[in-house]
């Protein structure tokens, strides 16, 4: 595409002798944070499903893209042709039911030939859970280290039975734990650990499911102050029964 040699042409014009100072001292450790911000960006962008904000940070995302490959063609390591012509035999290669002769119908047999291929291409990885970003958030990485370890028979055989017993154990041990120490924090990570099992075996996300939890718990904390705002008043100034009453009445608005 035009747009996209434009690009290339842009940033490689950034990163010359008569380039910008700035995108000249970038490297792929510097630029790292700054692509995590905007890859958070987009997520928000998607979840207010605003069109607008979601083209624009597609737009930031993909400047990073762009960057890493120029930084990565400098070094003669590859280019962003490269990137993508790897990416597009990727494509191909993990869709033999459209570009071969394999016929699968259902979602569950496109995703377990996909993790098939995929493996296939990553034969020297030694363990099951090899490939998987360590640095991921919490639960997405419990999700996926779970996900990963149920194909090798690290599964509930009996997940309706076996997680609710397994949450009692959790909460009982952590309400016998005494104190804020190495030991409750433990206990509270096997507690987060078994609820994204549940999540998992229910088909729902933890990862957004929290977030969206955190958005939710967001937005009334706001009602409720917008409202008392213009009664002139504080959440500071309520008792912890008002407080509650002003709790339920944000619940039913928001």
């Amino acid at each position: 595409m035009r747009e996209i040699r434009s690009l290339l042409q842009i940033m490689a014009r950034l990163r010359s002798p008569q380039g910008c100072p700035w995108d000249r001292k970038q490297t792929h450790q510097t630029l790292r944070p700054m692509m995590l911000e905007e890859v958070y960006e987009l997520l928000e962008a998607i979840d207010q499903k605003d069109d607008h904000a979601l083209q624009e940070e597609l737009g930031d995302v993909l400047l990073h893209l762009i960057f890493h490959a120029q930084l990565a063609k400098e070094r003669r390591a590859f280019d962003f042709r490269q990137v993508a012509k790897r990416l597009a035999e990727k494509l191909i290669s993990r869709h033999p039911h459209v570009f071969g002769k394999e016929r699968l119908v259902t979602t569950q047999q496109v995703l377990q030939r996909w993790h098939q291929l995929k493996e296939a291409e990553k034969p020297s990885r030694q363990s099951s859970l090899d490939g998987i970003p360590l640095h991921l958030p919490s639960l997405l990485l419990a999700q996926n280290l779970q996900k990963r370890a149920a194909r090798v028979g690290f599964d509930w055989p009996d997940p309706k039975k076996g997680i609710p017993k397994k949450l009692r154990e959790e909460l009982r041990e952590i309400s016998e734990t005494k104190g804020r120490g190495a030991a409750f924090a433990r206990e509270l990570g096997d507690l987060l650990f078994t609820l994204v099992n549940l999540a998992r075996h229910r088909g729902v996300d933890a990862e957004t499911a929290c977030r969206d939890s955190a958005h939710r718990f967001a937005r009334r904390v706001r009602s409720i102050e917008s409202h008392l705002a213009k009664k002139g008043k504080k959440t500071t100034q309520l008792n912890p029964r008002e407080l509650e009453r002003e709790w339920q009445k944000a619940k039913r608005r928001v």
